[in-house]
């Protein structure tokens, strides 16, 4: 949304930032620093006034329903409304405390019923459906626009009968309702949790680097020593290095538990009732599954197709886990144990039989990945792929103090946006890594640039020492810059059509695609570089490092295909009536799939954010393994060009898929840049699994 609101909050008291027609901080930016979680509540109740007026006035229109004055009226409506959501819910995620928990559990409902509103609005879905695009002579953005508003339209149930739409209503409010709960619930669990390690038995096994992660998250809470908590920056490090078996359990059964502890903030019953109103929502629609719902608006298209894919990949690698398991049960022999392998000890067995087949230690390659290195190679890529230059910001609002701000440009100085980078991990913020927006890019009254933030949860080193990254962490913030640069290089008119705003299984592939160059030999040999020396990582350290990147991946295919087999499978089989028991409904497919015991989801329902925490994911995890055949297949192109930097494809690469927004079905969108769709063979091939 524009900084500049043309109508707005003038109503509010004037101490309220969100009464200012226009933010004069530096870009834009939300000030930060002035806004407070009382100003929440007014902001959000006269924003919400506006938008129902701007959208009645639209309904009732006495002219004749055209693209301009229904269509794009309801573009330009809500920018109040976007900007105030747009920093509470950034912040909500990132940097939440009491205060805006309760509003965000206020303020949810009344959200859901106020876009329930608008979607099941009789008058204004009439004039949306009388609108004749070759009569108009609309631009394709144009027609692109009016099909999806369309399509938004019915699948909120803007076609049904009004007792129906009722209960689509009534739906809507009470999702939004448990969504919060569950996440809220998920925080609550992970925020509460610290394992003590106290003295040198406690900590026997843990390098420095985990060492002094542990003592920082103990200085956080206010604590003495060293403490392990559920983040995953440092749980899974732990697993990895602990000597201590009976710590390692403890540490992993509290982690894989989160959401089902059986008190206030149990997520079973939470799940029971979203699986089920969900499941009711479907069949209003006439679909004969949510899982059949959700597909229908996807590059899949159906649950077969994605459930085909799924079962393609997880053949080759539930034997490849098998084979796995085996060798890491020979060692556990082999040092004179007689336990069977556990799941909580895989990843302590898997980083000796690593060391043991590629004398790679985890340790050893940190050293050559400190944060600051590794921002600069990916700023660097972006550079070199599409022209990109970043400039720091010092003297600008932040919601932390941990929080930095670049000023992202062309190569002929042109302003392309701001990034935000928010690194750390911290009881105020959720578990995971992801990408938002504080503001979108469009240009349907000017230019607008957006300002996008990637969150990530990294073990914060002690104070003045630098933090260094596993080679998983480095593939993670590759992973989120990619959504960044999907949101920063958006070339689009209209807001609906923006960055990200595309199919939920083809929105992986900038992220993902992005990863590749990681990966690549030029740009470790640049940018991986010791934090203490600054010497380049020994080339043998790195073709180690490089040869080992299809270690494990049994075990890490497994955990998340079983992951997203049970998502669909719970939203094609449940239909809810009188509840389900959810965890035992995951046990049961996770039977009938055969999953080796030794291994678990990646996320196990009570804790699954991804699918319950709201709808982005839901009946879609399997979405970052369809995006990773378009990947593997996308990252060729480049490679059959002989340059991973070849200009003319990274120029069809920014067009098509990065700049391109939703102006293109993602079928037509990847055949364009690609001259065609894509096979599986690359992603086996890429994950080790090709026969």
């Amino acid at each position: 949304m524009p900084d500049h609101l043309a109508a707005g909050l003038d109503r509010l008291p004037q101490d309220n930032p969100f009464s200012e027609d226009r933010w004069s901080t530096p870009y834009g930016l939300p000030p930060f620093e002035r806004i407070r979680p009382e100003h929440y509540r007014p902001a959000f109740d006269a924003a919400l006034a506006v938008h129902e007026a701007e959208i009645a006035a639209i309904a009732a229109d006495p002219e004749a329903p055209t693209f301009a004055n229904t269509v794009a009226a309801m573009e330009r409506a809500g920018r109040a409304l976007d900007r105030v959501a747009g920093v509470f819910y950034n912040l909500t995620g990132s940097h939440t405390n009491p205060d805006l928990q309760a509003i965000e559990r206020e303020i949810g409902p009344k959200l859901a019923r106020h876009g329930s509103a608008i979607y099941l609005n009789p008058q204004l879905f009439a004039r949306i459906s009388a609108i004749d695009p070759e009569g108009e002579s609309l631009t394709d953005e144009e027609k692109r626009v009016l099909a999806r508003i369309r399509i938004r339209f019915r699948r909120a149930g803007a076609e049904l009968a009004p007792e129906a739409k009722a209960r689509m209503a009534a739906i809507a409010e009470r999702l939004s309702q448990l969504g919060t709960q569950f996440s809220q619930n998920l925080l609550a669990d992970e925020s509460s949790f610290t394992l003590p390690l106290n003295g040198e038995d406690d900590l026997a096994g843990l390098p420095p680097f985990l060492r002094a992660a542990a003592a920082s998250a103990a200085r956080e809470r206010g604590l003495d020593g060293h403490v392990i908590t559920l983040s995953r920056s440092l749980i899974e490090p732990f697993l990895v290095f602990s000597t201590r078996r009976d710590l390692r359990e403890r540490a992993y059964e509290a982690w894989i538990r989160r959401g089902e502890s059986g008190g206030d903030t149990d997520n079973r019953s939470v799940m029971a009732e979203i699986v089920k109103l969900r499941a009711e929502r479907a069949r209003l629609l006439g679909y004969d599954s949510y899982a059949h719902f959700k597909l229908d608006d996807t590059m899949a298209a159906t649950p077969d197709a994605a459930m085909e894919l799924l079962r393609d990949v997880w053949t080759p690698a539930r034997a490849r886990a098998l084979s796995e398991r085996d060798r890491l049960q020979a060692i556990v022999q082999a040092e004179g144990h007689n336990f069977p392998l556990r799941a909580h000890d895989w990843r302590h067995y898997a980083e000796k039989l690593r060391r043991a087949e590629h004398d790679l230690d985890e340790s050893e390659v940190k050293a050559y990945l400190p944060l600051e290195r590794m921002i600069a190679a990916s700023f660097d890529t972006a550079s070199r792929l599409f022209g990109l230059t970043f400039e720091e910001l010092q003297d600008v609002p932040r919601y932390h103090p941990d929080l930095r701000v670049w000023r992202v440009g062309n190569a002929d100085g042109g302003e392309v946006g701001l990034f935000l980078g928010d690194y750390f991990a911290r009881a105020s913020k959720r578990s995971g890594a992801w990408m938002s927006a504080f503001r979108s890019q469009e240009r349907l009254d000017g230019p607008v640039t957006p300002i996008i933030v990637n969150v990530m949860n990294f073990a914060k080193a002690p104070e003045g020492q630098p933090t260094l990254l596993s080679f998983d962490d480095a593939r993670t913030l590759f992973h989120e810059f990619g959504h960044a640069l999907h949101g920063l290089l958006s070339d689009v008119t209209y807001p609906m059509l923006a960055g990200t705003a595309v199919s939920s299984d083809f929105v992986e592939l900038p992220s993902q695609l992005y990863e590749h160059w990681l990966e690549q030999p030029e740009i470790l040999r640049a940018h991986a570089r010791h934090h203490e020396t600054g010497a380049p990582m020994p080339e043998d350290l790195l073709a180690r490092m490089l040869a080992a990147r299809t270690f494990n991946q049994g075990f890490a295919t497994v955990e998340y295909t079983a992951s997203a087999l049970v998502d669909m499978t719970l939203h094609l089989s449940a239909e809810g009536e009188g509840g389900i028991d959810i965890p035992a409904f995951e046990e049961d497919t996770l039977r009938r799939i055969a999953i080796p015991q030794e291994i678990a989801m990646r996320h196990r329902s009570p804790h699954f954010a991804h699918i319950f925490g709201g709808e982005g994911y839901a009946a879609g995890y399997y979405s970052y393994l369809w995006s990773e055949v378009l990947d593997a297949d996308a990252f060729d192109a480049f490679r059959e060009a002989g340059d991973i930097f070849h200009p003319e494809t990274a120029a069809r690469l920014r067009t098509y898929i990065y700049g391109a927004g939703n102006l293109r079905d993602p079928r037509a969108a990847y055949t364009a840049f690609r001259g065609r769709l894509p096979s599986i063979q690359p992603l086996l091939k890429k994950r080790g699994l090709a026969a």
